[in-house]
């Protein structure tokens, strides 16, 4: 599949960690954009529910801290509660609408893990997680994240945060009910989908 779409862009591949302009914006099937996921394992990819391809730039050193905090605080709760599963920013979802996505931290109960079958868990995970949360950067266009978070709760999530270092705010997506926007919150709670799990903020900021 990346062969044929390369020959039909005449496009290189040369490096893990470059993505030739041509591609940028490209359009392309779920499988070709597994292929070039897996040539190109050092970059963060998505593709919308259009096929059109997304390359996300890497972060900064301090989103970087702020994403590996969260995930701490997530994956704590989860071991210490055993209902789910919990993911990295490193893991696609294969959402309804037919975008892949990877959230920045995402958690599943464990009878949507457990209904999957080990072909299934080692590829992108077929639906949108119950929970997800994205962490703003500073290239991140703050409409676009929005958007994206509607597309969450949209196709099946529960819950949904979006969190802001550089303005301090989270804002906290249901479905059918409007966003809440924290101001400069110390705790952002996950009930009563996430029991007892509250976000300490103030390791982020």
């Amino acid at each position: 599949m990346v062969k044929n779409f390369q020959m039909a862009h005449n496009l290189t591949l040369p490096d893990d960690d470059y993505i030739p302009p041509e591609l940028i914006g490209a359009h392309m099937t779920h499988e070709q954009f597994e292929q070039v996921c897996s040539e190109y394992r050092k970059l963060r990819l998505e593709l919308t529910s259009s096929g059109e391809l997304i390359v996300m730039p890497p972060t900064g050193a301090l989103t970087g801290i702020c994403n590996l905090n969260l995930n701490y605080q997530l994956e704590e709760w989860t071991r210490q509660h055993a209902t789910g599963v919990c993911f990295g920013n490193t893991v696609g979802f294969i959402l309804p609408n037919n975008a892949i996505r990877e959230p920045d931290a995402s958690w599943i109960p464990n009878e949507k893990w457990n209904s999957l079958t080990q072909e299934q868990k080692a590829r992108f995970v077929p639906f949108c997680p119950d929970f997800v949360a994205e962490l703003r950067s500073r290239t991140d266009r703050l409409p676009a994240l929005l958007r994206k978070m509607e597309e969450y709760i949209d196709n099946g999530a529960s819950l949904g945060w979006l969190i802001d270092p550089s303005t301090r705010r989270v804002y906290v997506y249901r479905p059918d009910e409007d966003v809440i926007v924290l101001e400069n919150p110390e705790t952002v709670s996950g009930e009563p989908l996430l029991p007892g799990f509250a976000l300490n903020l103030t390791k982020l900021w």
